[in-house]
């Protein structure tokens, strides 16, 4: 998004309205929780992954019967602890945050409430409980942790690329469309149903999966013609593997060229919970809103 003016009159009042945490307690959970910069933010975020591994883990083997068998009971109760501790994160995230409502509909709000809801909703669908694998989604945060904020950015990078290249694709991917219908409706005409070719889409099922270099072998020609025409549809499988990448490939290298890699932090705008802004930026490069103290310990 475009670089915004410092934040006006009416921003600053909003920033009243709906409790900055400038200051107290929620500005310590806040600088704890959100970034990891300091000493204390790092051990939390760490501490959350290792807890994140261990109830994935739980989940895991309590799905092999005879685990289940002997550690039901325990395993129960620990991943009744795990989700109560992940509530009650939950509620503080949304606690020390200005606007609670833009985090709990940011994409890191929706994943935490998605790590929460299996447990609750076993409780009436039991089948659900192995849906808690979905907390692995929370080890996005291992970005933040490690210092890795420069790879948020390339990612951030790439999707612009794809973005960038939608259309590409689109007009690609509808090429592709034609050509396996073409080959499919080919190779129902040429095979027919006695080699298992019983209709037009499942000839159009075997020419998508042998373009894609799949090839799950369930249906296969059986007469010269058909051969000679896999073969071409195997070959053009190359292309459909090669084409969408050098056109990402080339849209990323045109938005790389004279853009340096400024320093990052996991600084979080108190506005737009943006993060990622070099360690001397005053205002948020998203909003526009004036960004907290830059915290961190000394290297």
């Amino acid at each position: 998004m475009p670089r915004m003016a410092p934040p006006s009159a009416s921003r600053n009042s909003d920033s009243e309205r709906f409790g900055k945490p400038t200051s107290g307690l929620r500005l310590k959970l806040y600088t704890i929780i959100f970034e990891a910069d300091t000493r204390a933010g790092k051990a939390f975020d760490v501490g959350l992954i290792i807890v994140i591994l261990t109830s994935v883990a739980a989940v895991v083997l309590d799905s092999v019967a005879a685990i289940h068998a002997r550690f039901a009971f325990e395993l129960k109760v620990f991943e009744l602890l795990v989700t109560a501790a992940f509530t009650i994160e939950y509620l503080v995230r949304l606690y020390c945050v200005r606007r609670p409502d833009r985090y709990a509909f940011s994409v890191f709000g929706i994943i935490d409430l998605l790590a929460l809801l299996p447990t609750y909703l076993a409780v009436l669908v039991p089948g659900l409980h192995a849906l808690i694998d979905v907390r692995v989604l929370r080890l996005l945060r291992v970005f933040r942790v490690f210092k890795l904020t420069e790879y948020v950015a390339e990612y951030g990078a790439l999707g612009q690329a794809l973005a960038a290249s939608r259309r590409k694709i689109l007009v690609f991917m509808s090429f592709v469309l034609m050509v396996v219908v073409v080959m499919g409706t080919l190779m129902y005409v040429v095979e027919g149903p006695a080699h298992g070719y019983t209709s037009i889409p499942v000839g159009v099922y075997w020419a998508i999966t042998t373009m894609t270099t799949v090839g799950f072998g369930d249906i296969a020609p059986q007469t010269g013609i058909g051969r000679m025409i896999a073969s071409v549809m195997m070959l053009l499988g190359w292309g459909t593997l090669a084409v969408p990448t050098g056109i990402v490939s080339a849209e990323f290298t045109v938005q790389r060229q004279g853009r340096g890699a400024p320093a990052t932090t996991t600084r979080t705008c108190h506005e737009c919970l943006s993060e990622g802004h070099s360690p001397n930026a005053r205002f948020c490069s998203d909003c526009g809103a004036k960004l907290p103290a830059y915290q961190h310990d000394a290297a």
